[in-house]
């Protein structure tokens, strides 16, 4: 059966870890041999997909592969950068303005993607202090 799930914990020098299945129910074992891709991109917080087989010591992960790889943006040069959100620039056009709960719920799945190895304390304190942040800017429907 394939199956969909974030990986709790990778530990690529003894070679396993877990996967919280999108399904829910018990964690699922994945071992090195396992993985499709380099086991350095697998983190914690990553999307997994796998095929779940059941093994005499419970559920088990076999071809663990990524669902999708972030592809690098470039870096903005520092005169690209000093002109953001500066009159005459690109950015005169109307934008759409996020509720909170939108904010949130990308921000939240910003950090997860760009920084899986942050808590859930980490990504609250960073969301209340951002959303503050946006809701005082008027980046953010109040």
């Amino acid at each position: 059966m394939v199956g969909t799930g974030r990986i709790l914990r990778f530990d690529g020098i003894r070679g396993y870890g877990f996967i919280a299945p999108d399904a829910g129910g018990d964690d699922i074992f994945m071992h090195a041999n396992d993985l499709q891709d380099e086991k350095h991109l697998f983190q914690p917080g990553t999307l997994v997909e796998f095929e779940a087989e059941e093994s005499d010591r419970g559920p088990k992960a076999s071809v663990v592969r990524l669902v999708r790889r972030v592809p690098a943006r470039p870096l903005l040069s520092h005169s690209e950068s000093t002109n953001v959100g500066r009159p005459g620039t690109d950015d005169d056009e109307m934008c759409d303005v996020l509720t909170i709960g939108e904010f949130r719920h990308l921000l939240t799945e910003t950090l997860i993607e760009s920084v899986p190895t942050l808590t859930g304390s980490q990504i609250h304190q960073i969301r209340q202090r951002l959303t503050s942040l946006a809701q005082a800017r008027g980046w953010v429907e109040s």
